[in-house]
């Protein structure tokens, strides 16, 4: 036991000694080490400035974009020409995604379909306008409608694309 007593005195007296190295040693670098910091630059003069632009059109409004979409369809070759300067219809107010298809008819050889929209039955025909894209109708089958809308491209050109409802068979 006298051995063992005596190996933990020499343990922590060598740990001494090493704890004192490193107090010597940090003593010293804080002497001869001057930390260098520049120091701050004074803040720069913030000038106001009056916003002047509260009688300008707001870049985002609908009135900028009617005027856009005019100035659009005046262009020769304008696929929204026809489109701007035509009364809109009802079912226009309405995205696709909103509608569905619920049934067809025919009558006298010419196809209709029949519209849900907010809980309200539409019929429409071969022409009829719908959708928020300039949407009118090609054709109508018994399980879908098929039509042709206007929209932009990535660059900003008008461009035709089509798209369809499907009939929406009831869930049981």
């Amino acid at each position: 036991m006298r051995a063992a007593v005596l190996a933990g005195l020499t343990l922590l007296s060598a740990c001494t000694s090493e704890q004192e190295e490193l107090a010597q040693w940090m003593a010293q670098q804080a002497r001869e080490v001057k930390p260098s910091v520049e120091p701050l630059s004074a803040p720069k003069k913030f000038n106001p400035q009056a916003y002047l632009a509260f009688d300008g059109v707001e870049p985002f409004s609908t009135q900028k974009l009617t005027v856009a979409l005019k100035q659009e369809a005046r262009q020769p070759n304008s696929l929204l020409g026809a489109e701007v300067n035509r009364r809109k219809e009802p079912l226009e107010a309405y995205p696709l995604d909103s509608m569905s298809m619920v049934g067809s008819v025919t009558r006298k050889g010419k196809p209709s379909a029949l519209l849900r929209v907010d809980n309200l039955l539409y019929q429409v025909k071969l022409g009829d306008h719908l959708g928020l894209n300039y949407g009118k109708i090609t054709k109508i089958s018994e399980t879908d409608i098929s039509l042709r809308e206007i929209v932009q491209d990535a660059a900003g050109e008008w461009i035709e694309r089509t798209g369809s409802l499907q009939l929406q068979e009831k869930a049981r």
